[in-house]
């Protein structure tokens, strides 16, 4: 496979796949959301060594037609377009179902007519809720305790039902909580980061307890390339991409403090909280599976891990040219 489709490319992930792509020698088309202002995105402010080295189709993934042009003549698509932000689900449900949900039909839907070898589609680890059993495999039941995690799950089925009804080559990819450079100020490290960045004293958050399994971004990188070069073993299947490393909101806000040499303090913002029962307590990944399925192996797994993928993210952060694209100032849904 040479000619790979992104959709989401504008986006934190999609934006370093795409990179990586073009490094790694693939024909790559970067499909990013129309907008009247021509904005790519962060492939605007891509790495100098891949800026105009892709291909960029703007359009809407909510639009079969478009989605279908962009994918003739490429060889897999990479699905990444959605909408992830879990506090705009619960007052914007409708745009999720179109974006996450009839935006993943138009893909496969595509896909299938067009014969398109390899397509891996972008889940998420919210669709387990919180965890009833640790660590987490891809067997555990799903429960959408958000409208974000209950989009997701069904974009998940559809995409598995165009393998299971027309044998598409369908790889249904789950990704963990996903950190690092150009990630947007509604994620938690981000918040943590950017807030401290600004000389703030007192630090707004939104619960401390839950605990999260982060990857860092060049580990969930490394796990889309793995999944499409993965050939026919992985259609059909669910595999998660996570670093098997646990921590909780807070020791990680704490984490951050200490490597940034900052004593700040820690308040909570009523905002900032998930209504009780749609807070996802616990997520904790096993990735067996990936290391199995996809020889898959993440470099910033364990605690050591994951103090090094936070000094490089807070690195990027503390560019100002960086840091300055951020509204540190207000609660960032």
């Amino acid at each position: 496979m040479k000619k790979i489709l992104i959709t989401g490319a504008d986006g934190f992930i999609g934006s370093h796949l795409t990179e990586e792509l073009v490094r790694l020698g693939y024909d790559t088309k970067a499909f990013v959301l129309y907008n009247s202002f021509n904005s790519w995105g962060w492939l605007d402010s891509c790495s100098p060594d891949v800026k105009g080295k892709f291909e960029v189709f703007s359009g809407d993934i909510r639009d079969p037609n478009g989605v279908r042009q962009a994918m003739k003549g490429c060889d897999a698509v990479l699905h990444l377009a959605a909408l992830i932000a879990i506090p705009y689900s619960y007052h914007s449900p409708d745009t999720y179902i179109d974006t996450n949900v009839k935006g993943t039909l138009n893909v496969v839907q595509a896909a299938k007519d067009l014969n398109i070898q390899k397509v891996v589609h972008t889940s998420t680890s919210e669709v387990y809720g919180t965890a009833q059993f640790v660590p987490i495999t891809e067997e555990h039941p799903l429960k959408g305790q958000s409208p974000y995690s209950a989009s997701k799950i069904g974009a998940d089925q559809i995409a598995y039902s165009f393998y299971s009804s027309f044998n598409t080559p369908v790889t249904i990819l789950r990704p963990f909580n996903t950190y690092g450079p150009r990630q947007s100020a509604r994620a938690v490290i981000p918040t943590i980061i950017s807030q401290i960045a600004n000389r703030s004293e007192v630090i707004k958050l939104g619960s401390l307890h839950p605990t999260r399994d982060f990857n860092y971004v060049q580990d969930t990188v490394s796990g889309f390339i793995h999944a499409l070069n993965s050939g026919e073993k992985t259609n059909g299947e669910v595999i998660n991409i996570g670093s098997n490393f646990e921590i909780s909101i807070g020791d990680t806000a704490n984490l951050i403090a200490e490597i940034m040499d900052r004593k700040v303090t820690w308040v909570t913002d009523d905002q900032r909280l998930r209504p009780e029962k749609s807070e996802v307590e616990r997520l904790w990944a096993s990735n067996e599976k990936a290391k199995s399925l996809l020889g898959w192996e993440p470099k910033f797994g364990n605690e050591d891990g994951f103090r090094r993928g936070l000094e490089n993210t807070i690195e990027w952060f503390l560019d100002p040219n960086n840091n300055s694209r951020y509204k540190t100032d207000i609660y960032n849904i």
